[in-house]
């Protein structure tokens, strides 16, 4: 996710701590521990992208490729951050200190606060079609969500309106809610959000916003967020879910000789019936895996493929390859070519430990799930030689593709 989205959820669930436990016996200690509990979740909730300051161990695009969403990634890697970002806040902050030093429930908020900031970010970057590798390094595979856009309106309003309304300050309130307003219809105006959703986020931000103002020091506002949150969630998982099998179902029907090997799923913000996919398939007979892009709609009686919201809509998928579904041309790859370059080029052997559609041939390599991306594909790996740097310490991620690549990794 967006270190926004991160900032929010994890503010949100830092202020939710804050309100379960017994207040502090004085006003000052109480505000010393709302502040530090925030900050804590805050941070924990951004630490692990601190990996991008690590992306120039390897030349681009691999760094990026490989050490973005890497070590801090894991669960491992989260213990040593945790007591990093603690050590941090005791040396750091005189105020907190010493009050951690006579409070238990400042101590137990403080240890749920960075806990649930790390599993927040571990978990929301999960949610998406990029993927982690949590439990490396005994298990090196990468995991997919597929089911959540990396930039989601939902959490931002869910989260978002009631850490505005506690805003002591009365312009600074005004402020932030009308930030949020402004991003919601611009994102709609721009294409991003149709008009259901849009609707359905000032629904969701004026329900919380009414029993936030209603129940000003409770925290019922802000466990609504995280319920509509966590039923968010549910819901864009079992509609990805249902959509991969009906786009598995269309393509073997299209070519039943092949295997449909995976189909990664991009949700569409705040609309669960509009999702963009890849899908990679396998032909061992004919010697050639291939690859598809294309949208789809749940509901395409009620709302068409056309109709999902244009700003994220693939042009070249324009064949109706089944109700609901739309095709663009698909990518054919050599498996020979694929297996010989795993083999014997290093800088392709570790593109593959990211890759999860690849599309690989004699001149470049890319990923197909960020073909379509405004500012072009940021995993092209061109294959040239002349010019490159050896081979570096390569992370020993699994390879999204080792079904595909099979003999050629051994």
């Amino acid at each position: 996710m967006d270190n926004i989205t991160h900032s929010f959820v994890g503010l949100g669930v830092g202020e939710l701590v804050q309100r379960s436990l017994p207040a502090e016996p004085d006003a000052a200690r109480q505000r010393t521990r709302h502040r530090l509990l925030l900050t804590a979740c805050a941070a924990a909730s951004n630490f692990p992208d601190l990996d991008l300051f690590l992306t120039h161990l390897l030349p681009a695009p691999l760094g990026y490729l490989l050490h973005h969403r890497g070590h801090t990634h894991t669960l491992l890697y989260a213990l040593p951050q945790a007591l990093l970002l603690l050590a941090l806040l005791w040396a750091l902050w005189p105020n907190a200190r010493r009050l951690l030093r006579t409070s238990g429930p400042a101590r137990l908020g403080l240890g749920l606060a960075i806990v649930l900031g790390f599993c927040l970010h571990l978990s929301m970057d999960f949610l998406n079609s990029y993927g982690i590798h949590p439990f490396y390094p005994f298990d090196p595979r990468w995991f997919y969500g597929d089911m959540v856009f990396i930039v989601e309106p939902v959490f931002w309003i869910a989260f978002g309106v009631p850490l505005a309304l506690a805003i002591p300050h009365r312009l600074l309130r005004a402020a932030a809610l009308t930030g949020l307003v402004v991003f919601v219809l611009g994102a709609t105006w721009r294409g991003y959000l149709d008009w259901r959703s849009l609707a359905a986020l000032l629904v969701i931000g004026g329900a919380i916003a009414a029993l936030r103002v209603t129940r000003r020091h409770s925290r019922c506002a802000l466990a609504l967020a995280a319920a509509i949150a966590i039923g968010f969630i549910a819901v864009q998982g079992a509609t990805s879910a249902l959509g991969r099998q009906r786009i598995t179902a269309a393509l073997q029907a299209i070519d039943p000789a092949a295997r449909v090997l995976d189909v990664a799923m991009t949700a569409y913000p705040a609309q669960p019936l509009c999702w963009a996919f890849v899908s990679i398939e396998s032909n061992e007979a004919a010697g050639q895996y291939r690859l598809r892009r294309g949208s789809l709609s749940l509901a395409p009686a009620w709302m068409p493929v056309a109709s999902c919201p244009g700003g994220f809509a693939d042009p070249a998928a324009a064949d109706p390859a089944a109700p609901g579904i739309a095709l663009a041309p698909p990518w054919q790859g050599d498996l020979a070519l694929l297996r010989t370059l795993a083999r014997s080029d290093c800088h392709v052997n570790a593109w593959l430990r990211y890759a999860r559609m690849p599309a690989v041939t004699r001149d470049e390599a890319s990923d197909l799930r960020y073909a379509a991306t405004p500012r072009g594909n940021f995993t092209a790996l061109p294959l040239e030689p002349a010019g490159r740097t050896p081979c570096g310490d390569v992370p020993r991620w699994g390879y999204p593709r080792a079904d595909l690549l099979g003999a050629a990794l051994r």
